[in-house]
């Protein structure tokens, strides 16, 4: 059957809700927006209150867990009682963890960073719960207890998906969590709005992890948003400042009591780059240091690819052997994973850490390093885990500091971190970020991919002064432009990726640099597949619009995609047959038809609802001839008698009555459907396939939601009235139950008389966009996805429908099986 899907208890191949398996298919999604209308004012959004609450309480969790940790390691390295001190930090670990978990269970859509989840829904797909206020309650506490927990995940991904679900709830004014607070606001009553808000709340929520407000545009514009225009660009943007700067203006005055001086932008602060005045031959980056960028590049695209490879087949691992079982099976695996992870952070300080020399700057040049990074102590983030007085761990401090804090070291301190340390901790990082991303706890991605990618580039930079000799070279540089190659290789952005970096860095000379690296990176990583946003969105069966179709899918036309098999309505229609209908089908939407009969004279002498279906469409129905006729009406009032002359003697002043009208014989015409439409067996040996698919002439769209309403509301009239009696609903009374239109199975059918008619003429939208069965697929799909359709008619020359298309019909997988088909039958 044609047309979209309604809404489902799950949006996946497995269930968002319960948590099992599903067994729908894709096309059984809910798509959202029919087309896009006018704009609307966004809002300033209030992202900043969850930043400051999830900031203020991980770094308060974290201070405890560490300081409890180390005064037990450095009194336990003396008195031989290790393991103590290890089943000490394993205790906080796994509570933090299962609190966390406990948190995902209450709500499974807030798994993960949520970015892959937005990036549906701003694709025109609705995934069921993604932006409810116990979504983000599960996620602000959950983001908070992982990040606790010494999980290797970051906060900046839930803090995007936090953001969408303030801008989802915030123009409502109503929660099904909160149902009987409500207010009366009538504005942003659509999926259009709601999806701009969500755009805005998603772009605030960039600009307030990293304190980049045009980064958070363009992320919005480049990663999120399908359907975009003008007109929101500075509205998103002037959302984005707002939540930056507010975000700036509490933390500084909170963390430094100097309110209004804007010292902290972001949740995340790469601080400043500068080399150090002593040092005369030291240079942030030279020209010749763009051969390493592009090869860095290269290799971050290679270890993006293998890490988004490797997530990809325990996703799928997951999905097989752990999302079937019960749900204490993915809280066991969060704790395993929890476990693993302490251990292995524990063991490779104690063991594969260098105690090494503290040099001068870690000594005496910490007022230097707070200029360059003001929210950091040097000293406090040095540990001297199992070594000797006047030496560090280095091990230690990569692990056994908040990730921030470990990218700052990478970033700022200079000789500092061994070879061998720089390498093992990169590979024990990389494969315990890899298996975290995906189980049941909310989880970021950005901020393991940047130390990850530091660590690499500041292996790259030791490499090259130790080994080949190039004195000239900054070590900050290169753990930049490291994290950069890593985390474009991960998630495969290029243009906000490359401005989020250059704002947090507050260093445009980066800008070069940083987007070559990024670009190669990306080129690298889509030569092997795609990115790790895109495969989770690929193994949960979303249908997701690509922006452009292959030029080779060219060969298809419209006709070679659609689906031929309607369900339609009447614009008068009895209630049994629409309650029939609903109850029966999950389609989004409705053609409005009326069937082309040659006896049509007939059937308006003896059935009053037939003669009200054949009276509307001759009606409704434009013809050259009647066109003139009414102009010509419309001229003779005209005051030039020359004008109503030129008129008059081209028309007759009367018709004859015994010559057919032209309108009457359009409507006989017949039309013959295309060969490729027919089915492979008729639904009846009865029928005809003239009677199977007979001529259906279109005059409009009716939605589901539109329907169930009329019904809800008793908006009908009965066989001996005229339609006229039918009661009228405003736009407001229609829209009244957004976004949570009744259901057609919650409706009482005892109160329903199901002889009654329904007059839907007044409610459809009686111009949708159209195409012609011979139109290219390209021009089908970029119609489609830039007006954010969710179902597109396909009629021909004489106004009959012969097929709906919808987003299921341009996938790539659907459109690859329809090329390969028509390869067949050439």
């Amino acid at each position: 059957m044609a047309g979209c899907r309604g809404s489902l208890c799950c949006c996946c191949r497995w269930c968002c809700c319960c948590g099992e398996r599903e067994t729908r298919t894709p096309e059984e999604l809910t798509i959202l927006g029919e087309t896009q209308e006018e704009d609307d004012e966004i809002l300033p959004r209030k992202d900043y209150e969850v930043g400051l609450f999830v900031d203020f309480f991980v770094r308060l969790f974290t201070q405890l867990k560490f300081g409890v940790v180390q005064t037990s390691v450095e009194e336990c390295s003396q008195k031989g009682c290790l393991a103590l001190s290890l089943l000490e930090l394993l205790g906080f670990n796994l509570t933090f963890v299962f609190l966390a978990s406990i948190l995902v269970l209450i709500e499974p859509v807030a798994a993960g960073s949520g970015i892959p989840e937005i990036k549906c829904y701003l694709n025109g797909v609705k995934v069921p719960g993604i932006v409810r206020l116990r979504t983000l309650l599960c996620k602000v506490f959950g983001v908070l207890f992982s990040v606790a927990g010494g999980l290797f995940v970051g906060k900046e991904g839930p803090m995007i998906h936090s953001g969408a679900v303030v801008g989802a709830g915030l123009p409502q004014f109503q929660s099904m969590s909160l149902r009987k607070i409500q207010f009366n606001f009538p504005y942003f009553r659509s999926d259009r709005d709601k999806r701009d808000f969500v755009s805005a709340g998603a772009a605030a929520g960039v600009a307030a992890a990293f304190g980049a407000p045009i980064g958070g545009t363009l992320f919005s514009l480049e990663e999120g948003s399908s359907f975009w225009n003008q007109g929101l660009t500075w509205k998103v943007l002037f959302c984005s400042m707002s939540a930056t700067f507010t975000l700036n203006f509490f933390r500084s005055g909170i963390q430094f009591g100097s309110w209004g001086s804007f010292q902290l932008p972001g949740l995340l602060n790469f601080g400043e780059f500068k080399c150090s005045d002593s040092d005369k031959k030291c240079h942030l980056w030279t020209a010749m240091d763009l051969g390493f960028f592009v090869v860095m590049g290269v290799i971050g695209g290679l270890l993006g690819a293998t890490f988004n490879c490797l997530n990809k087949r325990l996703a799928k691992y997951r999905m097989r052997n752990v999302h079937p079982k019960p749900k204490l099976v993915r809280v066991l695996e969060s704790l395993l994973v929890s476990v693993v992870t302490t251990v292995v952070v524990f063991l490779a300080s104690m063991v594969l850490g260098e105690c090494r020399q503290m040099s001068a700057s870690s000594q005496i040049g910490n007022d230097s390093f707070q200029l360059q990074v003001t929210s950091e102590d040097v000293n406090s983030s040095i540990k001297t885990f199992f070594c000797p007085n006047e030496t560090y761990n280095d091990m230690a401090t990569l692990f056994f500091n908040p990730q921030e804090s470990a990218i700052l070291q990478l970033f700022h301190q200079d000789s500092t971190f061994s070879p061998v340390t720089l390498a093992l901790f990169f590979a024990l990082y990389f494969l315990l970020a890899c298996w975290t991303y995906g189980i049941s706890v909310p989880s970021g991605l950005f901020v393991p991919s940047l130390l990850c990618g530091a660590a690499f580039g500041r292996l790259v930079a030791n490499v090259l002064k130790s080994y080949i000799g190039l004195g000239h070279i900054y070590s900050g540089t290169f753990a930049l432009i490291g994290a950069a190659a890593f985390l474009g290789g991960v998630v495969r952005m290029t243009i906000s990726l490359t401005v989020i970096l250059i704002e947090s860095t507050n260093e445009i000379t980066y800008g070069l640099p940083i987007m070559i690296t990024l670009m190669v990176a990306k080129w690298t990583g889509d030569f092997f597949n795609k990115g790790i946003y895109d495969i989770h969105v690929g193994l949960r069966g979303v249908p997701l619009l690509e922006w452009e179709t292959e030029a080779e899918m060219d060969k298809l036309r419209a006709s070679d995609i659609m689906e031929p098999n309607l369900t339609y309505v009447y614009p008068h229609t009895r209630i049994q047959s629409l309650v029939s209908i609903l109850r029966t089908t999950v389609h989004h939407a409705f053609p409005v038809v009326t069937e082309n009969r040659g006896n049509e004279k007939e059937f308006m002498k003896g059935n009053q609802l037939i003669s009200n279906n054949i009276k509307f469409k001759k009606s409704s129905i434009l013809t050259r001839a009647g066109e003139q006729r009414r102009r010509s009406q419309s001229m003779k009032s005209y005051p030039s008698s020359e004008l109503r002359n030129v008129c008059d003697e081209h028309l007759p002043s009367e018709e004859p009555a015994e010559k057919e009208d032209l309108l009457q014989q359009m409507l006989e015409r017949r039309y013959t459907p295309y060969p490729n439409l027919y089915p492979d067996q008729s639904p009846s040996e009865d029928w005809t396939m003239e009677e199977r698919f007979r001529p259906l002439t279109f005059h409009g769209l009716i939605l589901r939601s539109q329907l169930v309403t009329l019904l809800v509301r008793g908006v009908c009239y009965s066989e001996s009235q005229s339609s006229a009696s039918q009661p009228r609903l405003s736009y407001a009374e229609m829209a009244e139950d957004y976004p949570r239109y009744p259901d057609i199975h919650d409706l009482d059918l005892t109160l329903l008389n199901p002889r009654m008619i329904v007059d839907v003429t007044p409610y459809m939208n009686p111009s949708p966009f159209t195409v012609s069965p011979n139109t290219h697929v390209s021009q089908v799909f970029n119609l489609f996805r830039t007006m954010g359709l969710r179902h597109l008619p396909v009629v021909n020359a004489v106004g009959e429908i012969v097929g709906i298309i919808t987003r299921h019909n341009l996938t790539y997988e659907f459109l690859q099986a329809r090329l390969r088909q028509h390869y067949q039958t050439i």
